[in-house]
């Protein structure tokens, strides 16, 4: 199947507009979404793929390196292989505590193990996944992933979660490629960082367009409590204190995607690539029904009447946070 794809960014890449994300294959972690098949991954991989995802991300910190494993072991055998899309800057230590850390001599081990897990000779997009503690400045790592492009080892360099100050900290070094932040209907604070993007030509991929799956019109007030204890949505406000509101919202979606003949999930995941600036959606799948049903949003257009029945939602629902409008 051919998708439609949007250059990212100034790169030379063309991406399709929704991408597959690799966080839930890491399985069992601090920040893990439960237990996970390996087998369910893969095959969610494979699914994403054959239908003409041609991109994947992924982070060295997702499952403490499991997930870039499994994203290995996915494209095995696949001949044209996906962009492979992953990030630095958070390490673990053997009891899998995690902190946010790239001085220039980690993330170059970093790139190394990335590279060795993925079985790849170069990254496509490489990110830095938080800006990091211990008031490292951003000269200290930009100039270092700038140094991986330079070099060849990464093809682009993006920034994940930095403000729109950071990105021009980083802008005035080296041109960032892409920058990669939390978007959904739910959560839409990074609008600024979108605008920025917009002014100084950088690709905008999104991550958690249906906010972690409440979005998708599967979830309820039972589904949540029975996540299990290493979910880290049990924790999450969006699932618990202002779950009634988001869920509101979730049904508010139901008519538009009865009209389009599309999941709930579809719809959340067009509605962010009507935003000035997205280049792709990141979206996750534990299995490959689950890609089946927001595969659509790569190819959904939502109408006026569309865009506005779900401003009205937001805005009777009071549902999340940031601009309702561009």
């Amino acid at each position: 199947m051919t998708l439609p794809t949007a250059r990212l960014g100034t790169t030379d890449m063309r991406i399709t507009r929704v991408g597959f994300g690799a966080w839930a294959a890491g399985g069992s972690w601090a920040y893990g979404w439960g237990p996970q098949s390996d087998e369910e991954s893969i095959a969610a991989i494979r699914r994403a793929i054959d239908q003409g995802v041609n991109w994947i991300d992924t982070a060295a910190v997702y499952g403490l390196g499991h997930s870039e494993e499994v994203v290995a072991a996915a494209l095995q055998g696949v001949a044209d292989r996906p962009y492979v899309f992953t990030k630095c800057g958070l390490l673990w230590d053997e009891a899998g505590n995690v902190s946010r850390v790239a001085r220039p001599e980690t993330i170059r081990r970093e790139v190394e193990e990335s590279l060795r897990r993925l079985r790849v000779e170069r990254i496509d997009l490489y990110q830095v996944h938080q800006p990091p503690g211990e008031g490292i400045p951003i000269a200290m790592y930009w100039e270092t992933m700038a140094e991986l492009r330079r070099e060849g080892k990464v093809r682009a360099i993006g920034l994940s979660n930095h403000s729109a100050l950071r990105l021009g900290q980083a802008e005035q070094i080296a041109h960032v490629d892409a920058l990669q932040p939390a978007f959904s209907l739910i959560d839409r604070t990074a609008a600024p960082e979108i605008d920025w993007c917009v002014r100084h030509d950088a690709g905008v991929i999104v991550y958690s367009p249906m906010q972690s799956g409440l979005l998708t019109g599967a979830f309820s007030r039972e589904r949540v409590a029975a996540l299990p204890e290493d979910d880290w949505r049990r924790r999450s406000p969006d699932f618990t204190s202002d779950l009634e509101v988001n869920l509101a919202l979730a049904d508010a979606l139901r008519p538009v995607a009865e009209r389009h003949g599309v999941s709930q999930a579809a719809v959340a995941v067009a509605w962010t690539l009507t935003w000035p600036g997205v280049t792709g959606a990141i979206v996750g799948a534990r299995n490959a029904d689950q890609v089946d049903s927001w595969l659509p949003a790569a190819t959904l257009e939502p109408t006026r009447e569309d865009l506005d029945e779900i401003t009205a939602a937001l805005e009777r629902t009071c549902a999340g946070r940031g601009p309702i409008r561009p």
